[in-house]
C-alpha cells in the first residue's frame, strides 16, 4: 500500500503526451519518484529509486545540452 502522493511537476510532451512526475511514500518507508506517462488513453508508470532517478536525470540532461550545441 502507498499513502496519498505529492504531484511535484507535469510536463506537456510533443505528440500530445503529458508526463507526471509525483513522490509516493510506501508504508514501508520507502519514497520513490513515480513516472506517469500519458498516451492518449494509455498510461506507463515508473517507480525509480533516488540513485536511478539521478542516473536518468543525469543522461537526460547531456542528451539535451548536446542538442542545443548541434544548434
Amino acid at each position: 500500500m502507498t499513502t496519498p502522493k505529492a504531484r511535484i511537476g507535469t510536463i506537456a510532451a510533443p505528440y500530445g503526451r503529458e508526463i507526471w512526475l509525483s513522490e509516493v511514500d510506501f508504508e514501508s518507508g520507502m519514497r520513490l519518484l513515480r513516472v506517469t506517462i500519458r498516451e492518449g488513453a494509455r498510461y506507463t508508470i515508473l517507480e525509480l529509486d533516488p540513485a536511478t532517478a539521478d542516473c536518468w536525470a543525469q543522461l537526460m540532461s547531456g542528451w539535451a545540452a548536446a542538442q542545443r550545441r548541434k544548434d
